[in-house]
């Protein structure tokens, strides 16, 4: 089986490469200039998944993926201290208007242009076109591995930490996005407000989960690959596995537990 610390495998391909670059890069897309002065939590994540981004022991290639999308996307996971003291993620409501996922929840993020230097810089000018997010306000401390589409595209989650939420007052392109909120991290591990239903694609049965969720009066509901996505860096980031039967499709997740237990054996 695969362990929740084999999943903490950060995006796989090239991720080394990328992270590196960007520190010896300067500009107005250089995240890590942001100095994480929050809690110890948000510290204990900064220095717990920041040395891995550098030296990622796996270095898979792209042949050990089960698909080839050709496309590629990144979303940011936004990470800020609650209240509570509890990690929470910035989430959007997709303008209606818009051709595809119309009124759905999504993370910050879109496809890669030609102009970005890798994923991180692809989701942080997202973030920043989406919902006025400035990128010098982000410490990105992690990727996870890659969520292929049935379009054809490859989603790189990028883990950043928001340390001063005050800081950061959105400004949303309403031609992209309705709304912007906020949910705890923790909710994606547990079955409250949660639901699911088999669905079946290409010959594959998996679960789709539903979260249900109100803020401010207003109700959303987080689903599909968003929800997946938001599964799996829960458990990456806290560290334990979900109180339910994740059963994602193949197709959303770049590396399968036979992968991780071919590479396992091979590197013996």
């Amino acid at each position: 089986m695969l362990r929740i610390q084999d999943s903490k495998i950060q995006y796989l391909e090239s991720n080394k490469n990328n992270m590196e670059s960007r520190k010896h890069r300067k500009g107005k897309m250089e995240s890590n200039s942001a100095e994480v002065r929050g809690s110890q939590r948000l510290q204990a994540l900064l220095h717990h998944f920041q040395p891995s981004i550098t030296n990622n022991p796996h270095n898979l290639k792209r042949s050990h993926f089960t698909s080839k999308p050709t496309k590629r996307a990144a979303v940011l996971i936004c990470l800020f201290e609650g209240s509570d003291g509890n990690l929470r993620v910035i989430l959007t409501l997709r303008a209606s208007s818009l051709s595809r996922h119309s009124g759905e929840v999504a993370l910050p993020g879109g496809k890669r242009e030609e102009g970005d230097a890798d994923d991180v810089e692809t989701a942080l000018r997202e973030a920043k076109e989406e919902i006025g997010l400035d990128p010098s306000l982000v410490s990105v401390i992690t990727l996870l591995e890659p969520f292929h589409t049935k379009y054809g595209i490859t989603v790189i989650p990028v883990v950043g930490i928001l340390s001063n939420k005050d800081a950061f007052s959105p400004v949303l392109d309403s031609a992209e996005v309705e709304a912007i909120f906020d949910v705890p991290l923790e909710m994606f591990l547990k079955n409250e407000n949660r639901r699911a239903e088999e669905r079946e694609w290409m010959g594959e049965k998996h679960l789709v989960h539903y979260f249900d969720y109100e803020f401010e009066n207003t109700q959303y509901v987080i689903w599909a690959i968003t929800a997946a996505i938001l599964i799996r860096a829960a458990t990456v980031l806290l560290q334990r596995p979900p109180e339910f039967l994740e059963q994602r499709p193949k197709i959303w997740g770049g590396i399968t537990e036979n992968d991780m237990i071919m590479l396992q054996n091979s590197s013996k």
